[in-house]
């Protein structure tokens, strides 16, 4: 196998550059096709993967390229790169086998830690992001488990007082911890095992904000699903570290009926993870990167 390094165009941009066993590894994962537009040292342009004879399987061979010297040419696009949505995808066996051991772990508590970096781990790799491959989770359990024992030991603490008003504290507790959770998970995400310099940037006070009004809207029935789909647009808003801004699309009606038939669903047991899947899926495709605006003067 070659030891060159790779190009390849991406909805209208370069990536890379990339060893070759790389490259071949994106192939069979299907994130590059034989139309892909590749280039290395040697070709005179870029040329469709699929014409690099022995680079794609069963691809038609095509006349070698002429050499050329320099780094690569600039890709050909109409218009500038505006991003594009998130996908997600997951073997449905290993879903089930994976989080029945997360959940049946969890229920003896101290393993939960672990257990969630373990499960994220799986996770995150599993969603597709523009201009940003091989997505993956480096976070680390020993950084939640001061968070997490702490909240632990406060919850039992105000168990054993007996003084009802105190539970309201480890609600607000609880509430913190999810807030912590998702500064910690966006913090620790990596793109072919570099570091993602991602941030969250949305306040505890807005975050406490957002789970009260979800809980109010949960009394009017049908209210949650717009509260929800503001909820997740202001934390896509909050993503902050990139060139490009998130931007959640779904609506709150979507969110409604879709969320009715995966409750509907659930409510049967076995349908579960195929309702899971194909909710995540619906989530990711409304999660889109746009380039942020430039400011006046910039």
């Amino acid at each position: 196998m070659s030891n060159r390094n790779w190009f390849y165009a991406s909805e209208g941009q370069q990536k890379g550059p990339l060893p070759e066993a790389q490259l071949r590894d994106l192939i069979t994962r299907g994130m590059v096709g034989a139309d892909t537009l590749v280039w290395t040292e040697g070709m005179a342009g870029w040329q469709k993967a699929g014409e690099i004879p022995g680079l794609v399987p069963s691809a038609a061979a095509a006349p070698p390229a002429f050499p050329q010297a320099g780094g690569p040419p600039t890709v050909a696009a109409s218009g500038s790169y505006s991003g594009g949505a998130l996908s997600v995808d997951f073997g449905i066996w290993d879903f089930i086998w994976r989080s029945l051991a997360f959940v049946i772990a969890s229920c003896f508590v101290i393993p939960l830690p672990w257990m969630l970096v373990w499960y994220l781990k799986w996770l995150i790799p599993c969603v597709r992001v523009p201009s940003r491959p091989n997505l993956s989770f480096e976070g680390s359990a020993m950084t939640v488990v001061p968070w997490y024992f702490g909240a632990v030991i406060l919850v039992i603490a105000v168990a054993m007082t007996g003084i009802q008003w105190l539970n309201n504290l480890t609600i607000v507790v609880q509430i913190a911890l999810y807030w912590l959770f998702l500064k910690w998970l966006i913090a620790n995400l990596a793109s072919n095992g570099q570091p993602l310099p991602l941030s969250f940037s949305g306040s505890f006070w807005a975050y406490l904000g957002w789970t009260l009004l979800t809980m109010l809207s949960i009394i009017t029935i049908i209210g949650w699903a717009w509260v929800y789909a503001a909820w997740t647009r202001w934390f896509c808003r909050n993503i902050q570290g990139t060139r490009h801004e998130v931007i959640f699309n779904g609506s709150g009606l979507e969110f409604l009926w879709r969320g009715l038939v995966t409750i509907i669903a659930a409510s049967f047991l076995i349908p579960i993870p195929w309702a899971y899947r194909w909710m995540m899926r619906w989530l990711a495709s409304q999660t889109v990167l746009v380039e942020r605006a430039s400011k006046p003067g910039a």
